[in-house]
């Protein structure tokens, strides 16, 4: 799509909110509200939430119902400017040199470019969005860099030149607020903070991202995560760990272990750490039966 589809896409937040549905990803009116903003009004979208909220699963989704490409950079700490705008490959010029001979040879041609994300969104903002994924893994220096290229949308690099946008690409940036972004980084994007859903939106979401998982089934494991979710684990379960319980749960069930057994021994898919596991363990099957009731 092109930026006018875009344009035709977003034509007020509950279209924006029936087209990510389309997508399988339900959004409520505050979500879909914040994307239908960004994309109208040209800014980056910064999501923030605790980890398994859907914040990337809601990348993907916006990526979709554009019909465009998502490019995805991932955070990490050390990141830098190599790994986010563009190297030079130096082995294959190096190589191009010794075949050249005496010849001359442009060793800053296109062929020995390696765009990495934002540069691939550079060249073509209306086939791509990009996803600046877990922004607060990086350091101050690479969030400074950043800041930089959502200011202009352009790159300068030495041997080519400055390379722009021709139209406005579309950001959206992910962040677990393991630590505070910059306020400048801030002010320049739509905000919206992602918080787990409650047990009715969460048995939609199960339903909807689930195999064949009963409507019952979907209930119980949404009223089950809520209630494990309220205890101090070091990793509570997101929403994709609730899908996956209850899609364990109803083919162990359908092999042969009945209710609430079946949650019980796929309780592995849901929590992912020693500790939680055996914090929770002594009271899983109360919590199961009392979200079958």
């Amino acid at each position: 799509m092109n930026e006018t589809s875009a344009e035709t896409v977003a034509t007020s937040p509950e279209a924006v909110a029936q087209h990510l549905a389309a997508s399988r990803y339900l959004a409520d009116e505050s979500l879909s509200t914040a994307v239908f903003l960004a994309i109208r009004l040209g800014k980056p979208l910064l999501l923030e939430g605790a980890p398994g909220v859907g914040k990337t699963e809601a990348a993907k989704a916006i990526a979709q119902l554009l019909g465009r490409d998502l490019v995805r950079l991932q955070c990490y700490e050390g990141i830098d400017a190599a790994h986010a705008l563009y190297e030079w490959n130096y082995q294959r010029q190096l190589l191009a040199i010794r075949h050249a001979g005496e010849h001359e040879i442009d060793i800053y041609d296109d062929r020995f470019l390696i765009a990495r994300p934002l540069l691939q969104v550079l060249k073509a903002p209306e086939q791509r969005v990009l996803l600046v994924d877990e922004i607060d893994r990086s350091d101050h220096e690479f969030e400074a860099l950043l800041l930089e290229f959502l200011s202009d949308f352009q790159i300068s690099i030495p041997e080519r030149g400055t390379i722009r946008a021709t139209t406005q690409p579309i950001v959206i940036l992910t962040s677990n607020r393991t630590r505070e972004l910059a306020e400048a980084l801030r002010r320049r994007c739509v905000y919206h903070w992602i918080g787990y859903p409650d047990a009715e939106r969460e048995a939609a979401i199960i339903m909807l991202r689930a195999g064949n998982v009963a409507e019952t089934t979907a209930r119980a494991v949404a009223a089950a995560v809520q209630i494990i979710r309220a205890r101090p684990l070091a990793k509570p379960p997101g929403i994709a760990e609730a899908v996956e319980w209850a899609n364990a749960a109803t083919i162990l069930e359908k092999g042969g272990s009945p209710w609430p057994e079946a949650f019980r021994r796929a309780i592995g898919v849901l929590i992912k750490d020693e500790e939680d596991m055996s914090y929770i363990a002594p009271e899983l099957g109360r919590i199961v039966e009392e979200a079958l009731a």
